[in-house]
């Protein structure tokens, strides 16, 4: 399986570059605050940048394609039991309960879900509905809850200004409003003398959250937090192992998909926890070790599961 074998090297790639960030924090290269540094010019400037140029040039059609549909909802349901298992077991504060909610339904469409969707699947564009469902539903709802937890206060002001503190979620509507336009006047609209540094700045982004994850691992041990540990391997469980599940039944039975179309759907749900995740916690000053383990073990154990469902389905 030549594409499955490509994968694999894409997972190998992203591993090289978070060893590089953690060689970087352990060799004291940029200070101590280049992890915050990293983190923080990510969220505001790459990563909208890089969003605004991969769903710019992206076909409308393609991503509002009806796989959005099942990735919505099995990201939803999964959500939902980890929320679930939270109040019956962990009994983890809201804010806490919110990365871990994240962590489990979040999924790495950027650095790990091109690479897949292109080598394994045959169709980069494949991730855009993740990537506008992400934005545009989850995140805001997400970094709302983190917003309001952790100032100590709700406020309907605040929580409908949430959009626009959201530099993802402007970047993204971005790209699909020129997507449309370019749609109706038959090219694509924005000069390349404008375009080519917008995407030059967006591929700063995958690069510079991974070895900010690099950076976070120095100095600290996963599951040094003894009581998120049955946490932990929930969340890893729920989303290379719950998720794809969920995802085959609604495809398959809800709605109709068959060959390669359902094939996508099953191994998009698989991807691992998106490194986003560890982004806003540390954005928040909260779950930090939790969202970090969280995502370790997803990436360590979705090739695993891609695997498998690569022979099962592939």
């Amino acid at each position: 399986m030549p594409g499955l074998l490509s994968a694999m090297e894409g997972f190998c790639v992203i591993g090289i570059v978070i060893a590089t960030g953690y060689v970087a924090a352990r060799m004291r290269i940029g200070g101590p605050t280049a992890q915050m540094v990293l983190n923080r010019f990510s969220f505001f400037v790459s990563s909208p940048c890089l969003m605004f140029a991969i769903l710019s040039k992206e076909k409308i059609f393609e991503i509002f394609h009806s796989s959005i549909v099942v990735a919505f909802f099995s990201a939803l349901l999964v959500g939902v039991v980890f929320l679930i298992l939270n109040r019956l077991f962990f009994h983890m504060k809201a804010a806490d309960a919110t990365i871990g909610a994240l962590n489990s339904l979040y999924l790495n469409s950027n650095n790990i879900g091109l690479p897949i969707a292109t080598y394994i699947l045959g169709n980069p564009a494949l991730v855009a509905p993740i990537l506008v469902m992400q934005q545009a539903v989850f995140t805001p709802i997400g970094l709302t809850v983190l917003d309001v937890t952790t100032k100590g206060k709700v406020s309907a002001k605040e929580i409908l200004k949430q959009p626009l503190h959201q530099p993802l979620l402007i970047g993204s509507l971005l790209g699909i409003v020129v997507s449309a336009i370019s749609a109706k006047v038959g090219y694509f609209v924005v000069p390349d003398c404008i375009y080519d540094p917008i995407d030059m700045i967006g591929n700063s982004a995958v690069p510079m959250i991974l070895m900010a994850f690099g950076m976070s691992l120095h100095g600290t041990k996963p599951l040094q937090d003894k009581s998120n540990i049955p946490a932990v391997f929930t969340v890893a469980a729920l989303k290379n192992i719950v998720m794809p599940i969920i995802a085959f039944l609604l495809s398959y039975f809800v709605m109709g998909f068959r060959g390669a179309t359902l094939y996508a759907c099953v191994v998009l749900a698989a991807l691992p926890t998106g490194q986003n995740v560890y982004n806003y916690a540390a954005r928040y000053n909260v779950g930090l070790s939790f969202a970090r383990d969280g995502i370790l073990f997803s990436t360590l154990s979705s090739p695993i599961f891609i695997a498998i469902i690569a022979v099962l389905l592939g």
